[in-house]
């Protein structure tokens, strides 16, 4: 598939290095866990974990909307402002305010906002997969929020969200949402060849072996962006199961690499944001990605991909339009 040319301004593409805000991510990373567990306490389950996540909003990232008694709630992180908003179907709402404090004070003041809004909840409340993993309630070790770092990491998660959506077009095969998995904390969006996968075999710090069966039951392509993988974090792609060749496949842009280690294609953000045409250097990778673990893994790719644009050009005729 020909990967069209990029639209969005150069100056979307935020310079964050990882190092430069590693204890404001950390805490970020453990205050997304409670309010995901919040959200999983009440939503029904899908497969794949998919009613746990957050997702990226013009605002920051929110919970959507969880059903909660008769009526409905969301939680949703503005970065804007630096507040935690709540926010019911009966018209009330309650708030947190963000800024440099422990972890164990965020989630009491969450908890308090919920049960002014008399929302009773009950969530396990020990972070998963970080290690050490100390009680939400006891952590006064992970207290930092810098404003600034956090508004930067937000732009990179809208450019993200941006293009991962343009890449989840070009299939029509089972696929998930562009969506902030907070166990992680990556922006991740899957393709499913619609075959059943081996078991996974777990071994995550702090996450249960059952949890990765779920999350891996089927073939899948993976791919997403990541605050970690590089000097200012990667967009990353990977196959479960790998299939034999997928590591040693030739992908773009040149900066991708395969991370033995980790097991995934890896483009970091940086080599992104110096490129002439970001958007364009970031689908490469995720088409190209994609197309090597299809290819290894002998997916039926006519039966699971599709043009974005077939309904213009069924209406127009005529050349694709622009993105």
């Amino acid at each position: 598939m020909e990967v069209p040319a990029g639209t969005g301004p150069r100056g979307g593409w935020p310079e964050l290095r990882v190092q430069d805000w590693s204890g404001t991510r950390d805490t970020l990373h453990l205050w997304t866990q409670i309010v995901g567990k919040i959200r999983m306490a009440h939503a029904p389950m899908l497969n794949h974990w998919w009613h746990v996540t957050l997702y990226v909003s013009p605002r920051g990232l929110t919970t959507s909307t969880i059903p909660y008694s008769n009526g409905a709630f969301e939680m949703e992180f503005d970065f804007h402002e630096h507040v935690l908003r709540l926010r019911t179907s009966n018209g009330a709402d309650a708030s947190v305010r963000l800024g440099p404090k422990p972890v164990a004070e965020f989630h009491a003041e969450t908890f308090a906002a919920l049960d002014r809004l008399g929302i009773g909840t009950v969530i396990r409340a020990v972070p998963n997969e970080v290690d050490p993993a100390i009680p939400f309630a006891e952590d006064y070790l992970h207290a930092s929020y810098e404003k600034e770092a956090v508004r930067l990491y937000w732009a990179q998660l809208i450019q993200a969200d941006r293009l991962i959506n343009v890449f989840r077009s070009f299939f029509r095969g089972k696929v998930s949402p562009v969506q902030f998995f907070w166990g992680g904390m990556d922006l991740a969006c899957a393709r499913f060849s619609g075959r059943p996968a081996p078991r996974h075999p777990g071994a995550i710090p702090n996450c249960a072996d059952w949890v990765m069966a779920e999350g891996y039951s089927h073939e899948v392509s993976s791919c997403g962006f990541w605050p970690g993988g590089g000097d200012e974090g990667a967009f990353y792609s990977y196959a479960y199961p790998e299939p034999e060749g997928f590591a040693g496949s030739a992908v773009e842009p040149f900066e991708a690499a395969y991370d033995h280690d980790l097991g995934l294609y890896l483009l970091p953000f940086e080599a992104v944001r110096r490129a002439p045409d970001p958007d364009r250097q970031v689908l490469r990778f995720l088409q190209s990605t994609y197309t090597a673990a299809a290819v290894a893994g002998r997916w039926d790719r006519t039966a699971l991909e599709t043009d974005p644009a077939r309904l213009w050009h069924r209406a127009n005729r005529g050349p694709e339009p622009p993105l």
